[in-house]
C-alpha cells in the first residue's frame, strides 16, 4: 500500500512539474509576465467547434515538452470562444474575451497565437501549423528576439 502511494506521489509531481497555466485574466497575465520578465502567448480558439484549435492544442500545447518548456519560458493566456451551451463561460469570461478579440483579432482568425510583451505590445502573429513542438517553439521564441 506505500509503494502504491508513494508511486502515485511521484507520478503527480512530475506531472505537476510541466504543468502550464493557462490564464484568464489580461491584466493578471501582464503582471505575472512583467514579474517574471516573460512574453506572453495569447491563444484565440474555439475549443469545441475549431477543428485546427483542436489539433494545435493536441498536437503542441498538450506535450509535455511544450508544457515544459512554456511553463520556463511564457504566460499563457487564452482566449476561448466555445459554441456549445454546455461549454459556455461566464458573461464576464465571455465579455473578457470579446475585448481582448477587439484589440487582437479584429479579422476573427481561428485559431490565432499572439506573442505580446509585459505590457501587451504586439511582438508577432501566426496559427496552427502542421508541426513538432520544437518547431513551433523556435517560431514564437523568433518573435521574442
Amino acid at each position: 500500500m506505500k509503494k502504491v502511494f508513494l508511486i502515485t506521489i511521484m507520478f503527480v509531481a512530475t506531472i505537476s512539474g510541466y504543468a502550464q497555466e493557462w490564464q484568464t485574466d489580461f491584466s493578471k497575465v501582464k503582471e505575472i509576465a512583467s514579474q517574471q520578465q516573460k512574453p506572453i502567448i495569447l491563444v484565440f480558439q474555439g475549443s469545441d467547434w475549431c477543428a485546427p484549435c483542436i489539433k494545435l492544442d493536441r498536437e503542441v500545447w498538450s506535450t509535455d515538452s511544450f508544457k515544459k518548456y512554456a511553463s520556463e519560458h511564457y504566460v499563457m493566456l487564452q482566449a476561448n470562444f466555445p459554441r456549445k451551451k454546455k461549454n459556455a463561460l461566464s458573461e464576464a469570461q465571455t465579455a473578457a474575451n470579446a475585448k481582448l478579440a477587439e484589440t487582437y483579432n479584429k479579422k476573427g482568425i481561428f485559431p490565432l497565437v499572439v506573442v505580446l510583451d509585459a505590457k501587451g505590445n504586439v511582438l508577432g502573429k501566426t496559427s496552427y501549423k502542421k508541426t513538432t513542438p520544437e518547431a513551433y517553439i523556435k517560431e514564437l521564441n523568433a518573435f521574442v528576439k
